[in-house]
């Protein structure tokens, strides 16, 4: 499996942005599916987007055309740029690397708070 650490959340006003990061301890490169989750208070855990190893990207509702996947192959890290976020965005954000159909690896998560 592969640890992986998240880093870019915060505190930002309603119509910012953010950028989160994934880092993961080894190569990303041949993991099938990478993704963004978020979770809140009392809530099952949703995902947000995915990104397959070829490249196919795949994003929940809420936040098509305000949010992008994308990853850097060298740097063994995934990315994901928030835009125009919103109130209801605010959530602990997680990040997963799925091996196989049934084994996965998930961060620590990373808090993202949008308020005024």
């Amino acid at each position: 499996q592969v640890q992986l650490v998240e880093s870019g959340g915060g505190l930002v006003q309603p119509g910012g942005s953010l950028r989160l990061s994934c880092t993961a301890s080894r190569s990303i490169l041949r993991i099938i599916l990478m993704g963004w989750y978020r979770q809140t208070p009392g809530k099952e855990r949703e995902l947000v987007a995915t990104l397959t190893a070829n490249g196919n990207t795949n994003y929940a509702n809420s936040v098509k055309g305000r949010f992008t996947i994308s990853k850097d192959n060298g740097e063994d890290t995934v990315y994901l740029q928030m835009n125009s976020l919103k109130p209801e965005d605010t959530a602990v954000y997680y990040c997963n690397a799925r091996h196989s159909p049934s084994i996965s690896s998930w961060g620590q998560g990373t808090q993202v708070t949008v308020s005024s």
